[in-house]
């Protein structure tokens, strides 16, 4: 029976390692373990113990989804739990993500997981899916950042699209490179497929122009005859020791001036809540 070769932990720990641009020399000292004793544990000359991987995970930056596989390869039974954020357990993480969501609007704010999946979103959200033109890329599970970029997505009406496209494909460069997620690097190669073009001006529309220089990137979606600007931040949970929660971030969209502000609470009324996409 063929079987496929499953890496050892050593390997694993030295890709990591290699990953982070770290020596041999570099993680020994950060580790406080002798370079020896990391250099035999690579090499596979000695086996680890089960706090020596998480010891060298924690100081190279593992994710906890990642922790236990590099625990699988060294033969221990993986620590971290993976939960569905309906779980009971996750009762109050889940109630925080409610809570930050809902006290949000009438400003846009979501949640999604590694891949940029939409797990759940307030009321705010509605309206600029509305905006979407082809409804499969709205049937669950969403992603996120193809929605953003697609042509039939939110592309056409992202007034900064090249801009705000760099801004994304940065993200999840910088995404890949701390967690060599294979699914993430197929993503970057489809979102890349695209091509932010900019899209093209109406008739008597003129060309936006920065007054000063911007301090963020900003998001700018044409709604109708008026121009959404939005600039935005992330949140993620604290020291997390579940899978799940230390995958998930929060998007949360604030008005970049005062006629977005004033247009996001008109559309407030026409809002309909959208909230648990699942994976």
């Amino acid at each position: 029976m063929n079987q496929h070769h499953q890496p050892s932990v050593g390997h694993l720990i030295r890709d990591w390692r290699q990953l982070r641009r770290l020596s041999q020399l570099d993680l020994a000292l950060e580790a406080e373990i002798s370079q020896k004793h990391l250099s035999f544990v690579e090499s596979g000359r000695s086996q680890p113990s089960r706090d020596m991987v998480l010891l060298l995970a924690e100081h190279l930056g593992v994710p906890l989804r990642e922790r236990n596989a590099l625990l699988l390869a060294a033969g221990y039974a993986p620590v971290y739990l993976e939960r569905a954020l309906e779980d009971p357990g996750l009762q109050a993480a889940k109630s925080a993500i409610d809570l930050v969501l809902k006290g949000h609007e009438p400003y846009p704010a979501l949640a999604v997981d590694r891949h940029w999946t939409l797990l759940a979103a307030n009321a705010a959200v509605a309206p600029l899916l509305s905006l979407v033109a082809d409804a499969e890329l709205l049937r669950p599970p969403v992603n996120v950042l193809r929605l953003s970029l697609h042509p039939a997505g939110l592309a056409p009406v992202i007034v900064n699209l090249e801009e705000w496209g760099s801004h994304l494909i940065a993200r999840l460069r910088q995404q890949i490179r701390a967690t060599a997620d294979p699914v993430l690097a197929e993503l970057l190669v489809e979102l890349l497929s695209y091509g932010t073009p900019s899209p093209p001006l109406r008739k008597g529309q003129a060309q936006h122009v920065e007054a000063e220089p911007a301090i963020v990137v900003p998001l700018r979606l044409r709604v109708g005859d008026i121009t959404l600007s939005f600039i935005s931040t992330t949140t993620v949970f604290g020291t997390p020791v579940d899978i799940t929660l230390s995958e998930l971030a929060l998007e949360t969209f604030f008005p970049a001036d005062a006629a977005t502000a004033q247009a996001l609470h008109a559309m407030a009324p026409a809002s309909s809540e959208i909230s648990g996409q699942g994976r």
